[in-house]
C-alpha cells in the first residue's frame, strides 16, 4: 500500500521518523526506521535518513508492506474457571496474562487458552484475534473476565456493556490518604497528547468515563479501595485514580516510576461481575478471591 503526504508550513521541522510516527498512529515508530534505514521512504523521490528535517512543500512517499495476520493456536493453559455453560465462561485471570494476541504477545494470552479449552465454541464477532472476547482487562489486573462461547451471548453481553449495565467492582491500593470515604470522579478520558502510548483524561478527544469509589481500609501511606465502573474506558482506574493524585500502588505509568514494594505492575483486581444471562434473562453475579500477594499486601502495610 502506497503511503504520500504532503507537508505544510504547521508540520515543518521536525525529524522525519518522529514526523511520520505522529501522521500515522497504527504505524510503531521503530517500524518507520527500519523503512527508513532501507532507503524505502522518499522525499521527492530520493530516500531520506531518520535525521531528516522534514519542510514545507515535501511530498514524503513509501510504501507499507500488507500486514500478514498470525495464526493464533490453541494452547493447553491452566485457567481458573469461575463458571461456564453453553453461553459463557468466567475466568479468574492471574497477574502477567494478556487477554488477546497482539503484536508482541501471539502465545500465552487468555485467548490461546480459551481456544484450547473450548475448542470451537467462542465467538467470532471480534475476528480471529479476539475469539470470544468481548471486554478485557490489563496484563497485570486479576481477576473476573466473562468470554463467550457463541455471537446471541456476545451480542448480549456487548450491549449490556454499552448500557453500562454490567456490574464491575474492583478493589485497589492507591497511594495517600483520601479525603473522603467515598466518591464519584467523572471526567472523559482519551489518549495522552503528549504520549500516545498513555491514556489521559482528555476534554478535547477524550469519551466520557465515570469511576465510583469506596474507601475499605486507610493505612499511614495508603488507601484500599473498591471501585464500581459504570463505563469502561482503556485503563480506567488507573488513570481516574492518578487524576486526582491517588494513583495505584505499584502503577509505573501513571504513578511513581519507583515502588516501594516489590510488585508486578499495579495492585488491581477485577473482584466482582455481574450481567444478565444471555440466554436465561436471569442476572448472575461472580467474585473471584483477592490474589494472595495483594492479600499479603494488606497484611504488611502499615496503619
Amino acid at each position: 500500500m502506497r503511503e504520500e503526504y504532503f507537508v505544510t508550513e504547521e508540520t515543518a521541522g521536525d525529524r522525519i521518523d518522529k514526523f511520520l510516527a505522529e501522521q500515522y498512529e497504527n504505524l510503531s515508530r521503530s517500524f518507520l526506521q527500519k523503512l527508513l534505514k532501507s532507503g524505502e521512504v522518499m522525499v521527492g523521490g530520493r530516500p531520506v535518513k531518520a535525521s531528516y528535517k522534514v519542510a514545507e512543500g515535501d511530498l514524503i512517499s513509501f510504501e507499507v508492506p500488507e500486514a500478514v495476520e498470525p495464526e493464533i493456536v490453541p494452547e493447553d493453559i491452566p485457567l481458573d474457571i469461575l463458571y461456564e455453560d453453553h453461553d459463557v465462561i468466567l475466568v479468574n485471570k492471574p497477574k502477567g496474562m494478556v487477554v488477546h494476541p497482539a503484536a508482541g504477545h501471539y502465545t500465552g494470552t487468555l485467548v490461546n487458552a480459551l481456544m484450547f479449552h473450548c475448542k470451537e465454541d467462542l465467538s467470532g464477532i471480534n475476528g480471529v484475534l479476539r475469539p470470544g472476547i468481548v471486554h478485557r482487562i490489563d496484563m497485570d489486573t486479576t481477576g473476573v473476565i466473562i468470554a463467550c462461547k457463541n455471537d446471541l451471548a456476545h451480542n448480549s453481553i456487548a450491549a449490556q456493556l454499552k448500557e453500562h449495565s454490567i456490574t464491575r467492582r474492583y478493589q485497589a491500593i492507591v497511594h495517600g490518604a483520601l479525603k473522603d470515604d467515598e466518591g464519584v470522579i467523572d471526567e472523559p478520558i482519551g489518549r495522552n497528547p503528549k504520549d500516545r502510548k498513555k491514556m489521559a483524561v482528555n476534554y478535547n478527544n477524550g469519551k466520557s468515563a465515570v469511576t465510583h469509589y469506596k474507601v475499605l481500609t486507610r493505612f499511614k501511606d495508603f488507601t484500599h479501595i473498591e471501585c464500581r465502573l459504570e463505563t469502561g474506558r482503556t485503563h480506567q482506574i488507573r488513570v481516574h485514580m492518578a487524576s486526582i493524585g491517588h494513583p495505584l500502588l505499584g502503577d509505573a505509568v501513571y504513578g511513581p516510576a519507583k515502588c516501594p514494594y516489590k510488585l508486578q505492575g499495579q495492585t488491581l483486581h477485577a473482584g466482582i461481575l455481574g450481567f444478565v444471562h444471555p440466554r436465561t434473562g436471569e442476572y448472575m453475579e461472580f467474585s473471584a478471591p483477592l490474589p494472595e500477594y495483594f492479600e499479603e499486601l494488606l497484611r504488611k502495610l502499615p496503619g
